[in-house]
């Protein structure tokens, strides 16, 4: 591939992400494809959530604890495991999950309609493929991924909790009132905002790949590939920026 159609592709690229928020403005509203995308997003990506933050909570908790053992400091596990989930591993880890997860989803789906041809068949009804395919997803990745974020922030301190109380020999108590510590506004603000930013890229990413398929099974595979492996780059990317501005915003100096 030549430096022209790289450049042509990132320019499709930042149409695509600039005009996918902008339909929000513009009628019509595509609510029941929202809603179902929201559902497919939130609802369907749940239980992977659960299941992963909760040991991702416990691991991190045995070793962590472990550590600070031999260093004599066992008492501040609980704000270590929260600082650590809620600013970083929480967000990022989710991230990952659900481009693996949701944004494989979108790129195939939308890869599979354009080898059926059915968005050229939008296009001649006079419907804007980009408002009604990719605006509901793209809103739905940037609602649904904090919310999840949230919920498994939830899951992994319950499990710091349980490897604190019943593995580690802590108090229950002691380990909720750190947690309870570090629930300031900038650790917080740290830990909702990113979800927002990898929502709008994993979704605009995968979409982009769906909507530039071709060349059949082969080209569906790659470009389904291509959708998670392009978001994991920009999560792990955007995160060591945003956490590089907010530093700077919330004045920590470093």
């Amino acid at each position: 591939m030549n430096i022209k159609e790289n450049i042509l592709r990132l320019q499709g690229f930042y149409i695509l992400s600039a005009k996918a928020p902008l339909g929000i403005m513009r009628r019509p509203f595509y609510m029941r494809e929202t809603i179902e995308q929201m559902d497919y997003m939130g609802t369907g990506s749940l239980f992977i959530v659960l299941l992963v933050s909760l040991f991702i909570g416990m691991a991190l908790c045995l070793q962590i604890s472990a550590e600070l053992a031999s260093l004599g400091l066992k008492m501040y596990t609980g704000k270590i495991v929260g600082i650590s989930i809620i600013r970083e591993i929480g967000p990022v880890s989710l991230a990952l999950v659900f481009a693996g997860r949701v944004g494989s989803g979108m790129a195939s789906e939308l890869g599979s309609m354009m080898l059926g041809h059915q968005v050229d068949i939008l296009r001649v009804q006079g419907v804007d493929p980009v408002k009604k395919l990719v605006t509901p997803r793209v809103i739905s990745a940037i609602l649904m991924l904090p919310m999840l974020t949230v919920i498994g922030d939830a899951v992994s301190l319950l499990g710091g909790y349980y490897i604190s109380v019943f593995v580690s020999h802590q108090s229950g108590y002691f380990y909720w009132s750190q947690i309870k510590e570090i629930m300031t506004f900038d650790n917080i603000f740290s830990g909702v905002i990113k979800p927002f930013i990898f929502g709008y890229l994993i979704s605009c990413v995968s979409c982009y790949a769906g909507l530039s398929t071709s060349g059949g099974a082969r080209g569906l595979r790659k470009s389904t590939t291509a959708a998670v492996v392009y978001s994991m780059i920009l999560i792990i990317l955007s995160d060591f920026m945003l956490t590089r501005i907010l530093l700077y915003v919330l004045g920590m100096n470093v």
